[in-house]
């Protein structure tokens, strides 16, 4: 990172530094000039620690995570969590298929309704996405007359989706979940993506919320356009 490119967790100002390395390994803590306090405090604490921060949405935590970090997982983490997604639609499709074959996992490992699911959970991922930015970029560049980082706003979306992670368990335990916890799973991730949003931007909380709402409807648009048009390709392929 270059100069300025850091911020201030507390006040949000761009700092320099955020330590300064003296001699024999010594490391003094930047103090922010704006508000007195330390640039980051987050550099001398434990990962763990940050990310029970990040998991209770703080500004502070989320700001040391997008900001003060070279942290470049998000494409990474994005896989990953469509992997886990699909995984879940998929098992839930066939939930109703019980067999005591394992040649049936490798079998059905290999049908292409998988991929099909994978493709879904990455257009309605790319749909949500794509709304936030667009309605974003409206309010407040054109509508505002302010500037925004798309790619930096990208990043920090996809960043906040690691709520989705929580899908693990229900990929492990197969049928051990229900739509109750699936719900608040969903929940929790749009909580964080409004709270990135918040960050990046340092806007009010009801731009974010809206934001967010906007990219709900648009993934929720998509997802209603692909369950008629596969509805439509079943009954052709039956007539």
């Amino acid at each position: 990172m270059g100069k300025d490119d850091f911020r201030c967790i507390e006040c949000n100002e761009k700092a320099a530094e955020l330590h300064r390395d003296y001699s024999n390994g010594i490391l003094k803590i930047t103090i922010c000039e704006s508000c007195q306090k330390p640039v980051d405090k987050y550099i001398e604490y434990d990962p763990v620690i940050i990310l029970i921060d990040a998991i209770l949405c703080k500004t502070q935590a989320f700001r040391h995570i997008l900001f003060n970090t070279r942290l470049n997982i998000h494409w990474k983490l994005c896989v990953f969590c469509l992997l886990c997604e699909a995984y879940l639609r998929w098992s839930m499709l066939h939930g109703s298929e019980q067999s005591s074959d394992p040649a049936d996992i490798i079998r059905y490992t290999k049908e292409w309704e998988f991929y099909g699911m994978f493709g879904l959970a990455a257009l309605e991922l790319s749909a949500f996405c794509g709304g936030v930015l667009c309605f974003l970029w409206v309010v407040v560049c054109c509508l505002q007359g302010g500037t925004m980082e798309l790619c930096l706003l990208l990043r920090a979306l996809l960043l906040s989706c690691y709520g989705k992670v929580l899908l693990i368990p229900a990929v492990i335990w197969e049928h051990d979940y229900s739509p109750l916890c699936l719900g608040l799973i969903k929940l929790f991730v749009l909580t964080s993506n409004s709270q990135a949003i918040r960050v990046i931007l340092n806007s009010s909380r009801r731009l974010s919320l809206m934001a967010v709402c906007v990219g709900l409807l648009s993934e929720t648009c998509v997802a209603q356009a692909c369950k008629k048009l596969s509805w439509s390709i079943q009954d052709m392929l039956t007539f």
